[in-house]
């Protein structure tokens, strides 16, 4: 098969191969991995599909996962990848690229799905490109602790200072104590900010299929959790992907402890970078992570939408939730922690 040749939907089978081409591809992602694709499936139960491109000699030169997200309230797309901030096409060059696009819409058409989003990687410059919403934070680790300080402006190193000479204490793990812990606190902050909570079985998933390259750092008051990450690690960068806190940790400093912590945790890991994650334009965590010394860099996203369909809306600071956002901030958590999964299992 030819760079042109029409891609297929490799089989499952075709693991060695996947691995290989992840492993082997600069610009590869976790989100591009085998791992993270099944983990995702099986955690939220929404179909996943590897679309492969192989040369002449049957070597693979270029794959696109993506799940089929699927949702009575959302809607469904064709999703590279589900759940994470990353992934979309990864080939080695444009042409290879463009096939894997066309391919997608091609698969889409087939299983009667409007809509194929892709989050970075190279875009279709016939697709809408969504430009200007999200931004990444990331930056080199310091070589030590010291030095990490420094490395952080002043306003905000004086908070880094004070939260490291409280009481609070830090753990890390990926056991059943902190997986109970960071998902109470995870989903308290979520309600909080007026946002369903994720499926637990989303975050055991995604911690046993990457082993030692996630974990958890929880930082506790008086023996109880208040703020806590679940990170993953790859190619030397660490990259916090889902943390939050609890209401007083803003007044005791704890999200200044956790990721000050965290940058520790993950330099004794052997990382170099450390990924602060997106964050919306003009938001409050946007602003946060500029506090720490992050520039930001633009994220582009994009989108195939079928004739005469509208794209998805899964953004819940759009005017469409406002009311639904008000009100989820008011429920019990126990029930937030019922009701949100499946309405977030949608979300993709």
């Amino acid at each position: 098969m030819n760079a042109h040749a029409r891609p297929v939907a490799a089989p499952l089978g075709e693991a060695d191969g996947w691995d290989a081409y992840v492993e082997g591809h600069p610009q590869a992602t976790p989100f591009h991995t085998r791992a993270w694709c099944e983990a995702i499936a099986k955690a939220t139960g929404h179909k996943h599909h590897l679309i492969a491109q192989r040369d002449a000699m049957g070597q693979i030169v270029g794959i696109l996962p993506l799940h089929h997200i699927r949702s009575p309230l959302f809607g469904q797309a064709l999703v590279a990848s589900g759940f994470a901030v990353g992934g979309g096409i990864l080939a080695d060059n444009e042409a290879i690229a463009a096939v894997l696009a066309d391919a997608a819409v091609d698969l889409a058409g087939s299983l009667g799905v409007p809509s194929v989003e892709l989050r970075g990687g190279p875009l279709p410059e016939s697709w809408h490109v969504e430009d200007g919403v999200y931004a990444g934070f990331a930056r080199d680790l310091a070589k030590d602790e010291e030095a990490e300080l420094l490395a952080i402006p002043r306003k905000q190193r004086a908070e880094v200072r004070k939260a490291l000479a409280s009481e609070l204490t830090v753990t890390t793990g990926s056991d059943t104590a902190h997986r109970a812990d960071h998902y109470r606190v995870y989903a308290t902050s979520v309600r909080n900010l007026g946002t369903p909570v994720f499926p637990k079985a989303l975050f055991a998933s995604v911690l046993d299929a990457f082993g030692d390259a996630a974990d958890i750092l929880t930082v506790h008051s008086g023996g109880e959790a208040v703020a806590s990450v679940l990170s993953l690690y790859w190619r030397g960068m660490a990259m916090p992907y889902w943390g939050g806190g609890l209401a007083e940790a803003r007044s005791l400093r704890a999200n200044e402890l956790m990721y000050f912590a965290l940058m520790n945790h993950a330099r004794a890991k052997g990382c170099t970078r450390f990924d602060f994650g997106r964050s919306k334009l003009g938001s409050g965590p946007f602003a946060y992570k500029k506090n720490w010394g992050f520039e930001p860099q633009p994220l582009r996203y994009a989108r195939w939408l079928a004739e005469g369909e509208a794209p998805r809306d899964t953004n819940p600071t759009s005017a469409k939730y406002r009311l639904q956002v008000d009100l989820w901030k008011k429920l019990p958590l126990w029930a937030a922690n019922r009701i949100g999964p499946p309405i977030a299992r949608g979300l993709g």
